[in-house]
């Protein structure tokens, strides 16, 4: 963003005759401070976990072990990549809007299944939700799903017979009851778990492209998109369940951004069902209670709290239909504090993660959307004029105003991922754990200027490296 004689904000997103030019200092420095933090936190982090093992990580920032391999995947990442790449950021201008939303999410899947696929269909998507940490260990423990419910705080600290495996003990009964549920209707197993997550993970893509068209324009969407369905992120969405919380917890989003601004034919519809999924997401992960942070920026951006009765309305169906069932939400997290400090978190080193985190997002969301960070702080740096043009301009009105709310959308989400950080509550891992966060800070890369494929080639690249050379377990 820069300012015209009048003092009005003007967008410098792209250049007036759409030709390509070289990316800005700015964005490089940007780029260059997030590629700092990745090598002081990994040499930092080697320090400290050949000294005493604290970390309890092999690869920090990240939780891998040193695998350097090429598998089935390899070629499909590649050509999947060149096409996008090439052809990615010209469709997305041109094609219509509904065909726009489905080529995204097809490229998104097809990324994040070639990625998996690098190790193989068994090991890279159908054992990954089975293996004895996983949710599909305990599938047949809730063959009376009542009487589970009822005990299932009981087995959550470590101690007491038959304790859960760290990934249901660590999440509320929702997530494990997915699977349940898909086995109950013939969908049992590690492929078909599997393909529920990404597939599922995958349609956030689609989620945020309707949230960014509502509140910002259609132009930003649009430009969002290349780079959506290449996201680094996808090496850890596939497979994990939290690349399904992250789906459910974007479309719950993106319904309440329809809801506030009436862009949909039944917006108290769309209101209840945002709350209903928002209230789904809370038994997903006690920590995506923090959606609501980027669900406030969005009634923000409307300006408007109509929707908020019935997105509350919808939002208690979950906690009563649980709480009548035998599951009391508050005790479960209250055990799981318990249980977290009874294993690795009570050993990482809080002082590390606390920026070490940052480190592993900035892998996660890849160098591009760190340089978009950057244009997001300059855009957020103009605070009085920002927040004249968020009063006065409705979405859609004029470029500036656009590019501020999407400025404003991404700092909420950012804000969700601090807080999540200083409790202390996601020492590591987080750059799966905090997949429903991360994806909302990719927009970011629309307000590079030029044509990016240089940017989107620099996210390709590290995802690859990071993908072929380290096994996540993900």
């Amino acid at each position: 963003m820069k300012t015209d004689e009048r003092g009005h904000l003007t967008a410098d997103t792209h250049p007036p005759d759409g030709a390509p030019r070289p990316p800005h200092r700015r964005d490089l420095i940007a780029a260059s401070v997030g590629v700092a933090l990745l090598v002081t936190a990994s040499l930092v982090g080697w320090a400290i976990q050949r000294s005493d093992g604290s970390l309890q990580v092999n690869w920090p920032p990240l939780l891998g072990t040193w695998d350097p391999r090429f598998g089935p995947g390899t070629p499909a990442a590649l050509t999947v990549a060149v096409l996008v790449i090439v052809y990615g950021p010209g469709l997305a201008t041109r094609l219509p809007w509904p065909a726009l939303l489905l080529t995204t999410w097809a490229a998104a899947l097809a990324w994040t299944f070639s990625l998996a696929l690098v190790d193989g269909w068994y090991t890279g998507v159908a054992k990954r939700l089975t293996t004895k940490h996983e949710y599909l260990t305990v599938v047949d423990r809730f063959a009376d799903i009542g009487t589970t419910l009822r005990g299932f705080s009981d087995h959550i600290v470590i101690g007491p017979p038959g304790n859960w495996p760290a990934h249901v003990a660590g999440h509320p009964p929702g997530a494990t009851l997915t699977f349940v549920w898909l086995d109950r209707i013939g969908l049992g197993g590690g492929a078909w778990a599997g393909t529920w997550c990404v597939v599922v993970g995958g349609s956030a893509v689609v989620a945020i492209l309707i949230t960014l068209r509502v509140l910002t324009d259609e132009r930003l969407a649009r430009r969002a998109a290349p780079f959506l369905a290449l996201v680094p992120a996808a090496v850890w969405m596939g497979t994990s369940a939290d690349g399904y919380f992250a789906g459910v917890a974007a479309w719950s989003l993106a319904l309440l951004a329809l809801a506030a601004t009436r862009t949909v034919r039944l917006p108290a519809v769309a209101a209840l069902a945002a709350g209903l999924l928002y209230g789904f997401t809370c038994y997903l992960s006690y920590g995506l209670t923090l959606m609501a942070v980027p669900g406030l920026g969005i009634l923000f951006l409307a300006r408007t709290a109509r929707p908020l009765p019935l997105v509350l309305a919808g939002a208690l169906v979950t906690p009563v239909a649980f709480t009548l069932a035998g599951f009391n939400w508050w005790e479960g997290y209250q055990e799981l504090v318990v249980r977290y400090y009874q294993g690795a978190g009570g050993v990482r080193p809080y002082w590390y993660w606390i920026w070490g985190n940052l480190a592993a997002t900035t892998l996660a969301v890849g160098l591009a959307t760190v340089a978009g960070l950057g244009r997001v702080l300059t855009v957020l740096t103009r605070a009085p004029r920002a927040v004249r043009e968020l009063r006065t301009a409705p979405p859609g009105e004029s470029q500036e105003s656009a590019a501020l709310r999407l400025a404003v959308l991404v700092l909420v989400a950012l804000l969700a991922i601090l807080a999540a950080d200083l409790s202390g509550m996601s020492k590591a891992e987080t750059e799966r754990i905090w997949l429903p966060f991360m994806l909302w800070l990719i927009p970011a890369t629309a307000l590079l200027p030029g044509r990016r494929r240089g940017w989107l080639a620099g996210q390709v690249l590290l995802t690859l490296l990071v993908n072929h050379l380290v096994f996540t377990g993900w």
